[in-house]
């Protein structure tokens, strides 16, 4: 709800601060019906999809297609949606995604060779899923009418970005101020917070680091290619984790690529042996011995135990946002 909510606040104020309706939206679900989000929360929809696919011939075609989503959308299936996606790609239409909704453009082949994103938390299930697109952990990307987003506050940042192309600095400024939103977001900013407020750490030097171990898990660098890499030797490397993290940078190191392999045996089917090369350790049985003395558990029995208390995975409709930028933009609801 929140990145649902976010994304069409943006719009209402662009409306509200130029004083006539440049943008119009109207909500779309898979039969027409009321779609109940993850709070439980329902919200009413305005059209269904056999009629969306209609309009793409008409005068009350969309400029943007927006599809929202949250849970379940890694198991999700719609033929008929993913068809009308690829419609108004085809059409020249702007194709955009909140949240999970990435997985349905990317299960569309919208995003094939693409830069997107997705909400972190499901970054690694969906890049070790789907190989052809760029995705990364940026809070928004936009690649030619392709329009992906994590979710959350970011829709808000991204129809910001929207509304500032279209109607300059001055509008979606004075949008922030409306919401009491300190700035607008660039879409290359990272979705989670820096080091130094997540933990407390000022060192920029650490941070690098951490961002060097972040952007090599399958393959983790040595800790002379890291030093090298920062321009120090490997004891300065040392002395500064355990000065500031209380804890040697290799081990730091293990518990990121830990915490990959562990969103990863939640989120995706992948073997566990794939999971192991995923994450950087040289076998199955070195991964198994290191997940179980971090987490008290094999990865094994941790599988298990996610598959005990989620049998069926909610599959959640997407939402479908229709909006009319200048002219118009769709939303569908979950």
């Amino acid at each position: 709800m929140l990145a649902f909510s976010s994304a069409i606040e943006a719009l209402r104020l662009a409306n509200r601060v130029l004083g006539y309706k440049a943008f119009k939206w109207r909500l779309v679900s898979d039969d027409g019906g009321a779609v109940r989000a993850s709070c439980g929360l329902p919200v009413l929809t305005d059209s269904y999809l056999a009629m969306e696919r209609k309009c793409l011939f008409g005068t009350d075609r969309p400029s943007m297609a927006v599809v929202c989503a949250d849970l379940g959308m890694e198991e999700y299936s719609n033929r008929s949606l993913e068809a009308w996606l690829r419609e108004c790609r085809h059409r020249g239409i702007n194709v955009g995604a909140l949240g999970t909704g990435t997985y349905v453009l990317a299960r569309a082949g919208l995003l094939d060779n693409k830069r997107c994103t997705i909400h972190w938390e499901k970054l690694p299930g969906f890049a070790e899923r789907f190989t052809r697109p760029v995705a990364n952990s940026s809070i928004y990307e936009v690649d030619g009418k392709i329009w992906t987003c994590a979710g959350g506050s970011a829709s808000f940042d991204m129809m910001l970005h929207l509304i500032e192309r279209d109607f300059g600095e001055q509008t979606a400024a004075v949008i922030c101020e409306q919401a009491l939103v300190e700035r607008v977001r660039a879409p290359g900013e990272r979705q989670r917070l820096h080091l130094s407020p997540r933990q407390g750490i000022s060192n920029k030097t650490v941070i690098r680091a951490v961002e060097q171990m972040e952007l090599n898990m399958t393959e983790p660098l040595s800790m002379d290619d890291l030093a090298a890499r920062l321009g120090l030797s490997r004891r300065q490397i040392e002395r500064l984790f355990r000065y500031e993290l209380e804890c040697s940078p290799v081990r730091y190191y293990r518990e990121l690529r830990l915490e990959r392999a562990r969103l990863l045996l939640k989120q995706s089917t992948m073997l566990i042996v794939d999971i192991a090369v995923a994450c950087g350790f040289i076998s199955a049985s070195h991964f198994s011995k290191c997940y179980r003395e971090a987490n008290g558990t094999s990865p094994q029995e941790a599988r298990r135990t996610r598959l005990r208390q989620s049998p069926h995975p909610v599959k959640s409709d997407p939402a479908i946002a229709n909006v009319r930028l200048p002219r118009k933009i769709f939303v569908e609801a979950a």
